[in-house]
């Protein structure tokens, strides 16, 4: 297990363990799909020995890496026969108890937890730091920071509004503001209702006020795969505007989420 170091802040995960440098052989291991995408962005593709099956960017370069299960149920078995030296998690995405069981057989386990878009700066540094990926974390900060400026524009140029945001449906869910989904919607204009639970992705009722106090409604293409036409009829039923979008935009980092950050830009444009 990675233990304190002498280290700059760079190397220090969100749970404060610095860790050492990885050297020019790691093994590594993800369980988590923004991550992995990430790890390939930092050129260390052939690298990464083991992933879940939602880890399907970038293609077709992922198809070549080992899966071992789901992201909450990874095949632990599986993944110790890999050998991976490093584990990458993050504490919404992974179950404390399957991260805790890795430890016994992983040396070094970075755990993330970023809670909102600017976030990704420390990401990169953190993901650069640990694997000698200095100079790529540099040019993924150059790129996020012009499509978050991209994005501030964006949202500057109309007036904030309120939206519900839904993830799941049988039964109705939403997120709370203290998740990334919130926060990057936030940075576009765009205030998720806040509701009366303390679940980070709280069940909606069919009479919630929430409903009635969103301006408009969007659903995400993920988790739950929402259509065109679950807009069209929550609109209807509702009477606001609603609207489907790429649940990759608001709820990926790393990586991806330069390129999410323009597509939101370009989403919240249309909403003038």
């Amino acid at each position: 297990m990675s233990s304190p170091v002498a280290a700059s802040p760079a190397n220090v995960d969100w749970v404060g363990v610095a860790h050492p440098p990885a050297g020019d052989a790691p093994r590594i291991a993800s369980l988590v799909p923004s991550l992995t995408e990430l790890l390939f962005a930092l050129a260390l593709g052939p690298h990464v020995v083991a992933r879940t099956g939602f880890c399907v960017h970038p293609k077709p370069d992922i198809v070549r890496v080992p899966k071992i299960g789901g992201t909450k149920d990874p095949d632990l078995v599986r993944l110790r026969t890999l050998a991976p030296t490093h584990l990458v998690v993050n504490v919404d995405e992974n179950r404390r108890e399957t991260v805790d069981a890795a430890r016994a057989f992983i040396p070094n386990v970075i755990v993330t937890h970023p809670a909102d878009p600017i976030d990704n700066v420390r990401l990169f540094a953190l993901f650069g730091a640990i694997f000698s990926r200095q100079r790529e974390a540099a040019t993924l900060r150059l790129a996020f920071d012009k499509a978050l400026s991209e994005l501030d524009a964006a949202a500057a140029g109309g007036h904030r509004e309120t939206v519900l945001y839904l993830i799941w449906r049988k039964p109705w869910m939403t997120v709370a503001r203290d998740t990334y989904v919130s926060a990057t919607l936030a940075r576009a204009g765009l205030d998720t209702v806040p509701m009366q639970s303390t679940r980070r992705y709280p069940e909606l009722a069919d009479d919630d006020p929430a409903w009635r106090e969103a301006n408009r409604i969007i659903v995400s293409s993920e988790p739950y795969a929402f259509r065109t036409r679950d807009a069209d009829e929550l609109a209807h039923r509702h009477g606001r505007p609603a609207h489907l979008i790429d649940g990759e935009w608001t709820s990926w980092y790393g990586s991806r989420a330069i390129e999410g950050l323009k597509a939101l830009a370009r989403f919240r444009r249309t909403l003038r």
